[in-house]
């Protein structure tokens, strides 16, 4: 298993929370997290405030990092004007999000997906023009909570359209976390083999149970990069019925880089359990509740 996890704690997974978390929190769970060698971050959102308000303060987070730091980080945008104000700020990692489905994106976005692609050759040139790199997010990539099961084709024209090229990478999101592991498959190489070449990120959720075996899948089928949240924690507030991402402890039991020990596990755990009961949120990671149990015999058990 090769490919990179990036942490969505601190932008998806608290975006549906209802206690925001203060600047110095934030920044201290970025640096545990980095420290701990998790090689990728999204630390926040550009959304408006009174919309998102967990993501009120990501530019006082943003402005807290070191240069180094932000490197690792990613940042959600979703017009011209949010690429701007986080390039301002110091982000050189925009994720240009924008949903398959017209009736998400007029819900989540305010404006159609044709608006959204028609914006992002601007988008594009902004980031460009502090060298940043942008990702082509498209949420709502297999169902819509409005319309339904999304067309495979209707992603792969998006993916192709000549206005989308500047993205260095393409997010393929599971938004509602309805999919099964053959449709991640045959999406995620649908991508890989008939649209541009740029690295391939999955973005899962595990509102059916279906989380790390469809982030398993997408691998299986050329995903380079993959998302997750400590203790499946997560959601869309524009998207009814999507809770939870995929839990990055269990992403990273699953796939075992070289970088995850038992140790790294016992961190991560504590971390998560940490943030969990701050929030008063439920720890959906089952790796999380494996590594509590009396199997002592088990090194992966932490007691």
């Amino acid at each position: 298993m090769t490919a990179i996890l990036r942490d969505v704690t601190l932008r998806d997974g608290l975006q549906l929370t209802g206690k925001p978390l203060p600047v110095a929190r934030k920044v201290d769970l970025v640096r545990r997290l980095l420290a701990l060698g998790v090689p990728a971050l999204e630390i926040g959102s550009m959304a408006r405030p009174d919309l998102v308000p967990p993501m009120a303060n990501t530019a006082e987070l943003i402005d807290a990092l070191s240069p180094a730091e932000l490197q690792h980080c990613w940042v959600w945008v979703a017009t011209p004007r949010h690429v701007q104000r986080a390039a301002e700020a110091g982000v050189r990692n925009f994720q240009y999000c924008l949903s398959v489905s017209d009736a998400h994106n007029k819900a989540n976005i305010g404006r159609t997906a044709e608006d959204s692609v028609a914006a992002m050759p601007e988008a594009v040139r902004l980031a460009q023009e502090v060298g940043g790199a942008i990702q082509l997010c498209l949420a709502t990539a297999f169902t819509c909570p409005f319309d339904g099961r999304v067309d495979p084709e209707r992603v792969l024209a998006i993916a192709s359209d000549p206005r989308t090229e500047g993205a260095a990478d393409i997010v393929i999101a599971d938004t509602l976390g309805q999919a099964g592991p053959a449709e991640v498959e045959a999406l995620i190489t649908a991508v890989g083999t008939r649209t541009p070449k740029r690295r391939i990120v999955f973005h899962g959720h595990d509102t059916w149970g279906m989380g790390v075996a469809n982030t398993l899948a997408a691998i299986a089928a050329g995903a380079d990069m993959v998302d997750g949240s400590l203790g499946g924690l997560g959601g869309c507030p524009f998207a009814p019925g999507a809770s939870g991402n995929t839990a990055t402890e269990d992403i990273l039991f699953a796939t075992r880089p070289d970088w995850f020990t038992p140790d790294t596990l016992a961190a991560l755990v504590s971390l998560s359990e940490e943030l969990l009961a701050d929030l008063a949120e439920p720890n959906r990671s089952r790796t999380a509740q494996g590594a509590r149990s009396e199997a002592a015999a088990f090194e992966w058990v932490i007691g």
